[in-house]
């Protein structure tokens, strides 16, 4: 008699608990695999440290094959899921595409970044959802502080010196805590003009930091964040982002080249392709976290609407700890289903939150124990690090080491701006420029489509109202005469900006040539222009989008109809055209 197969589709917080916990019940009498874009599972809490440079990235990684070895591991992503003929088809890393039949299937896909239609935000603004954001935040602090040290006095100096972070919540407020000790300590190796320091902003539509704690640990955060010196300002979020800085919905402008969107997360799209009932973009589950109608899928993490047994006619928030813990139950359930045994609802107890501020700073309520200052900071680094399973020993010797050592104020330049772009629905993996970023995707006949560009939780592309998910592979672009390549060398270089690092060039606009500091511009051959609609839809192949030009071993491609900008001037991109301001309460 074979084995039951079970299909495994993320390695978040719910998908790798759900197979560490299926791993264990099972004990070999069923086939579990488990198929991820990565071949680690990612510590999300800690990520904001590996930005600050306290943490080497690879720290907050847990290879998935080396803790769960009685799991099949499968790199892609998945595309289309055929629920009749219960077959996940899938795409790999390099463009190949295969399927996998299942017995119980199990979508864990997380979530992605929340966009706003907000004008230029898209362009200008990264997320924090995944290691290469992470990375890419890291350098291009860095080489903005170097910058200024050198441009001396002026606006652009102050505006390298000014870092946006657009939401209040537990990311977007460990970010700016962690940001303004982190630039404070480069100004030390690369210093500014006198009287002149690193200016984070926080900003957030609420009425103060932490919205979902209690109102005095959202006081110790808010009081930590303004006595390190970070301008704190709610009830303000961006009207409209540029290539020069942000315009706040107050009506001042503030000059800047960073700018960080944290304003929350959405469901994974994968989850809205299934045609189920959703609530809000998450699969509605019922309490044991089956799909209502289909008894062999369950739904569990952001990806999931799961009833909260605490407060009825309320659905559990996306969180880790809730992904963690449904993960569990997730896997019991599963293994009970094989057996014939009773399944378990889900249901949690509250066992206190946690944030860390940098420093020896933090804000926890352990229990309902409201905690600040170094007894909060030792109480968040132990949670951190009994909730990892793994590298505990390298965390704590990093933490050690920079207690003791100065922070190395270096930038490698291994993630460019345009591999990281907003709108993308797979965070986890920087975009390449040779086309390797590719989907399964749905055809009319319901076989598998053709690969992509660019990416999703299924090697990368779609999400929202995208049904269709047909898309097919960029064509090439011609060789430049070298008439035309002459002309080229002659052009003046653009300014190294944020906003010339934009993934999306709006029509008419021109994109950015070869920067210094080492930002090409995002849309190169093979890349997948930006996504750019309202509500967080996707639109592809927009006009006017052109790749970059003198790439390392690659011939000029040739200029578009209204994108080759004449020899000598500098080509970027032009502010975005106004559209609605910022719905309240969005976050």
């Amino acid at each position: 008699m074979s084995r039951p197969r079970i299909v495994i589709v993320g390695a978040g917080f719910a998908g790798y608990r759900t197979a560490r916990t299926l791993a264990r019940a099972a004990r070999g009498r069923a086939e579990i695999t488990l198929l991820n874009p990565t071949d680690y599972f990612l510590y999300l809490p800690l990520l904001p440290q590996v930005a600050a440079g306290i943490l080497e990235p690879r720290r907050v990684t847990v290879s998935l094959a080396g803790t769960l070895p009685d799991v099949r591991l499968v790199l892609g992503e998945a595309g289309r899921i055929d629920l009749d003929g219960r077959t996940v088809h899938y795409t790999g890393p390099e463009g190949e595409r295969g399927s996998l039949g299942y017995d119980r299937l199990v979508l864990a896909a997380g979530s992605v970044n929340k966009l706003l239609p907000i004008p230029g935000v898209a362009e200008h603004a990264h997320g924090f959802r995944g290691l290469p954001e992470a990375l890419y935040l890291r350098d291009h602090v860095t080489r903005q502080v170097e910058l200024a040290s050198s441009d001396g006095e002026g606006p652009l100096c102050s505006a390298r010196c000014t870092f946006v972070v657009v939401g209040a919540g537990y990311t977007g407020t460990e970010v700016a805590a962690q940001g303004q000790l982190f630039t404070d300590a480069l100004v030390r190796a690369h210093p500014l003009r006198k009287g002149m320091r690193p200016r984070w902003m926080l900003l957030d539509v609420a009425e103060r930091v932490l919205p979902e704690l209690d109102e005095r640990l959202s006081g110790t955060a808010d009081r930590v964040l303004r006595e390190r010196g970070v301008d704190v300002r709610m009830g303000t979020s961006v009207k409209e982002a540029t290539p020069d800085g942000v315009l706040l919905t107050d009506g001042e402008f503030v000059g800047t080249r960073t700018l960080v969107w944290c304003v929350g997360v959405r469901p994974d799209p994968l989850a809205e392709s299934l045609g189920l009932p959703m609530e809000r973009g998450r699969l509605l589950v019922e309490p044991t976290l089956q799909v209502p109608g289909r008894p062999e899928v369950f739904a569990c993490g952001d990806a999931a609407a799961v009833p909260d047994l605490e407060k009825p006619g309320a659905y559990t928030p996306m969180t880790a700890q809730h992904a963690w813990r449904q993960g569990k139950v997730a896997g019991y359930n599963i293994a009970a289903s094989l057996t014939g045994r009773e399944l378990r609802p889900y249901r949690h107890k509250d066992m206190g939150f946690v944030v860390d501020l940098g420093g020896v700073k933090a804000a926890a309520n352990p229990l309902g124990i409201p905690l600040s200052g170094l007894p909060a900071g030792a109480v968040t680094r132990g949670y951190h690090l009994a909730a990892m399973p793994g590298n505990r020993v390298r965390v704590a010797a990093d933490w050690l080491l920079d207690a003791v050592l100065p922070r190395q104020a270096v930038q490698l330049g291994l993630v460019r701006s345009w591999s990281v772009p907003l709108d993308t629905a797979s965070p986890e993996l920087a975009r390449v420029p040779d086309g390797r970023e590719r989907r399964e995707t749905d055809t009319a006949s319901g076989g598998a489509g053709a690969p992509s560009a660019g990416g999703r939780k299924a090697v990368g592309g779609g999400g929202g109202d995208d049904t269709s998910r047909t898309i097919t592979s960029p064509t090439p672009e011609p060789v430049r005469s070298e008439s035309a390549k002459r002309n080229r060398q002659g052009a003046e270089p653009a300014e190294p900006r944020q906003a010339a690092e934009s993934a999306n060039p709006r029509r008419g606009a021109e994109p950015a040539k070869n920067q210094p500091g080492g930002e090409p511009a995002r849309n190169q051959p093979g890349g997948e222009p930006a996504k750019n609609q309202p509500g967080g839809e996707p639109a592809r192949n927009q006009p006017g989008g052109e790749p970059a030009r003198k790439q390392p071993g690659r011939e000029p491609a040739k200029g578009r109809p209204g994108s080759e900008p004449a020899a000598g001037e500098q080509s970027r991109p032009q502010p975005a055209p106004t559209r609605s301001a910022p719905q309240e309460g969005d976050r």
